[in-house]
């Protein structure tokens, strides 16, 4: 990559501020990112350039260096001048955290997806005395089902900069359990690695169904008669509808086991039970017929049903 005018690079003058550099370059490099680009190698150039032109401008000792010719347009020190070089410069100058924060600035913008909204975040490195860095992770959080959570869906996320990411989504993934897709994050600068895509999962409540680690719990509304005489009942998993043998007089709030109709972790392959909880529900009118059975049954079978 050849060297050329920085000032002409950031399209800004020579008297321009500090301000004003890190606005154009701001503007450029959300132009110009090869997220948005990724075809596009005439675009990963002039990022490149854009990245270099700021190396120099936005480090103020760098700058002065520029201008009063120390130094050239690819920071390196011109024959005549070394000496002043190491002297304005000898170590380090503020350019990695200035352009650290910036860059971060830069691409920590609230990602949304399905309403909910994530700040990205990550770590960058250097290489040796470069100024290559390791592209920034990005954060998503992406809404799911709670049966997709269950049992695995793949998903097409539309990213808010315009790439998309397919996603498979593992059966048995838990409420705020953070995927890494490697590589998939923001390109890195200047030659750096790829950073991660860190996608964060939420799962959308059940109407009847809760979860407990890899278990499921559900309550089933069961009548009057089906309590006191007992019987089979068809009650509703998350994958089909099983036969569920209720004993006579079940009580209402009496737990029963469902063996295997949980939750199967993708990892360990552990299944959880769905765990179903009874409720008696008394029809919507007490008739006379019901009413005086129940009157002369007390009388001589009445019970004391505990502590209230």
């Amino acid at each position: 990559m050849n060297a050329v005018d920085p000032y002409a690079t950031l399209g800004v003058s020579r008297d321009a501020g500090d301000d004003e550099i890190r606005r154009a370059f701001r503007k450029l490099a959300k132009e110009l990112h090869p997220d948005l680009h990724p075809q596009d190698t005439t675009a990963a150039e002039r990022f490149k350039r854009v990245s270099a032109a700021y190396d120099i401008l936005g480090d103020p000792p760098k700058r002065r260096l520029f201008d009063s010719g120390a130094i050239d347009a690819s920071g390196e020190p011109r024959r005549n001048h070394r000496q002043q070089y190491a002297n304005a410069h000898g170590s380090p100058g503020g350019f990695g955290t200035e352009f650290s924060g910036i860059f971060e600035d830069l691409f920590s913008a609230q990602h949304t997806q399905n309403g909910h909204r994530s700040a990205t975040s990550g770590h960058r490195g250097s290489n040796g005395g470069s100024f290559s860095r390791r592209g920034q992770d990005v954060r998503y959080t992406l809404e799911v089902d709670f049966v997709e959570a269950i049992t695995g869906v793949k998903k097409r996320v539309t990213m808010p900069e315009g790439g998309v990411l397919d996603l498979a989504v593992p059966e048995g993934v838990s409420n705020g359990q953070v995927l890494r897709l490697r590589g998939k994050g923001g390109l890195g600068l200047l030659g750096g690695e790829t950073g991660d895509a860190l996608v964060e999962i939420k799962i959308r409540p059940h109407p009847r169904f809760t979860r407990e680690n890899l278990d499921i719990h559900a309550e089933v509304p069961i009548a009057l008669d089906e309590a006191v005489l007992g019987g089979k009942i068809e009650v509703s998993t998350i994958a089909s509808r099983v036969q569920l043998t209720l004993p006579k007089g079940t009580a209402s709030g009496r737990m029963f086991r469902l063996k295997g109709k949980g939750v199967r972790n993708a990892k360990s392959g552990e299944t959880g039970d769905q765990i179903v909880t009874v409720r008696i529900v008394m029809p919507d009118e007490v008739d006379d017929e019901l009413a005086y059975f129940f009157s002369q049954w007390k009388q001589t079978r009445s019970y004391d049903p505990g502590p209230r």
